[in-house]
């Protein structure tokens, strides 16, 4: 059995309602183990409104319950800055400079050092992630109905 992580781009997708987008998830999660990456957790909480703070908490506590949080450790943020240091030299430092490439370095790095497959509508940044450092990584496209 596969384990795999869901991007914050596909809980946002799945709280706006885009249930063909949690449907193709569903089928490609189906006999998988899902972890919840702390730095989506994060991200969730951030931009979680009061109609979604319900649904974020029970994310929280049913994957702390049953220990698949995965939290960047040390040397994944060790990890994360050398990648960065990489695409900063290629893309220019300013294009680097905006937390939430740190964020899906952060996730692509603690992924990758449990051997966890990331799931995400989000090809640009997890495209570019992928030229620099080695994770198991799939499209899905956001919205798909």
């Amino acid at each position: 059995m596969e384990s795999v992580l869901l991007d914050t781009s596909l809980y946002i997708d799945a709280l706006r309602g885009g249930e063909g987008a949690a449907r193709h998830v569903g089928r490609l999660t189906a006999n998988a183990t899902i972890w919840l990456s702390a730095v989506v957790l994060e991200e969730l909480y951030a931009g979680a409104g009061s109609r979604d703070r319900c649904f974020v908490e029970r994310l929280h506590r049913d994957f702390d319950n049953t220990q698949r949080l995965l939290v960047p450790s040390l040397e994944d943020w060790v990890d994360t800055g050398q990648v960065l240091v990489h695409l900063g030299s290629q893309l220019g430092h300013e294009q680097i400079g905006r937390g939430r490439l740190t964020n899906d370095t952060l996730i692509a790095m603690s992924a990758a050092r449990k051997g966890v497959i990331v799931l995400t509508a989000n090809e640009r940044e997890f495209s570019r992630l992928a030229r620099f450092c080695r994770f198991q990584w799939q499209i899905v496209p956001a919205g798909k109905r």
